[in-house]
């Protein structure tokens, strides 16, 4: 099997499988307690809490564990919302993932406004549209680091900037769940309040995030109990999943020039694509992100992906979270592709452990397939 769908999940790795079950079988006391072998489940905490802070620049973050990167977008949107007086102006893209869609629906539904920013042809945020909606009282702007579906890499310290000389007091929200090691991001240098980040796309387990925040960084709860992870993110935290996180970002940073490798298949993909059947068009931006590339072929997607598949390829249509709505890609579609080009989309999405070789054998799959299915294309 060649597996290309890494931006909807990764094969966790060995570093984290024997991180969780040692967690699950030795280390698996409530680390709330004041116990000895309870303290050594804290210290897992810790060091997992360390090895992201320290990946995202600095050790100087609080890093608040989530169930993922849906909950991170969570908390920074709505627990911002709730120390606010009165009702507040937010700012994000038309091509955000529905974790930001859709909590930014509910703070409209809240009574607060929410201005969403387009994008150019290549799926990239329009900094100057996005700089002049900010206003007074504009509490937080949230931009995704890269885009899921097309790659695209949001210019987040430019924005930064250039929000913060117009107004100090609004905060930035990157959701780095496509980003988070696979494009490097120094919080502080970039001017990153909160950052959201999932530990499933990094080869780390499901059911475990993290919402990074700058110290100073205030938003509110929106659960209630216990008061584990700052009074955040109340409830028993999950330990075997923290350590399967902590593992994976270590062994990530551990690979010898991961972003470097993925470009490389990623150019031998396209490039190949490009060569083999020249009606396909590439989506997004060139070169973007090392691990996302949206091709648009002359044959309908979705028919085009199970072919694939039964030829051991797997990729998808789009963002893993949207693959069972019939509707049109939003993304593709703020980017002005028409419905036509959008049903030809697939999403390949890579990780460190692809191969060029593997490229070139999806190249020939591909060629092969689409050679059959375009003559029963109706023209």
């Amino acid at each position: 099997m060649i597996y290309l769908d890494n931006s909807a999940t990764t094969k966790p790795c060995k570093e984290a499988v024997e991180a969780m079950n040692r967690t699950l079988s030795e280390d698996f006391f409530n680390p709330s307690a004041i116990y000895a072998p309870a303290m050594q489940a804290g210290k897992i905490m810790e060091d997992a809490r360390q090895a992201i802070a320290k990946a995202l620049g600095s050790s100087d973050l609080h890093v608040l564990f989530t169930s993922g990167g849906t909950e991170g977008d969570n908390i920074a949107l709505l627990g911002t919302a709730r120390l606010l007086r009165g009702k507040g102006h937010f700012i994000t893209t038309k091509v955000e993932h529905p974790a930001i869609l859709e909590t930014a629906a509910e703070l409209e539904r809240l009574g607060h406004e929410v201005t969403y920013i387009g994008v150019d042809k290549y799926g990239v945020v329009n900094v100057d549209e996005l700089v002049a909606a900010v206003k007074e009282n504009t509490a937080l702007v949230s931009v995704m680091q890269v885009n899921n579906e097309v790659g695209a890499v949001m210019p987040i310290a430019e924005i930064s900037r250039r929000v913060k000389e117009k107004n100090p007091k609004t905060l930035i929200h990157v959701d780095g769940v496509q980003g988070f090691l696979r494009v490097p991001l120094n919080m502080k240098k970039e001017g990153v309040d909160l950052y959201s980040l999932s530990g499933h796309k990094i080869h780390g387990p499901k059911g475990i995030g993290a919402l990074v925040m700058g110290k100073t960084v205030r938003v509110s709860n929106i659960n209630f109990g216990g008061g584990q992870e700052y009074g955040l993110r109340n409830g028993t935290e999950n330990v075997p999943g923290i350590a399967g996180l902590g593992a994976a970002v270590k062994a990530y940073q551990k690979r010898e020039n991961p972003y470097e490798h993925m470009m490389e298949c990623k150019i031998a993909l396209r490039d190949g694509l490009k060569e083999a059947i020249p009606e396909i068009i590439i989506n997004g931006e060139i070169p973007g992100a090392p691990h996302i590339l949206n091709v648009t072929f002359p044959v309908k997607g979705e028919v085009l992906l199970h072919a694939l598949e039964g030829k051991g390829v797997m990729c998808s249509t789009g963002s893993a979270c949207a693959s069972h709505k019939k509707s049109a890609s939003h993304v593709l579609t703020a980017m002005g592709i028409s419905d036509s080009e959008i049903d030809g989309a697939l999403r390949f999405s890579l990780c460190p452990d692809n191969t060029v070789e593997e490229m070139r054998e999806v190249v020939r799959i591909a060629k092969e397939n689409v050679e059959v299915l375009k003559k029963f294309v109706r023209r």
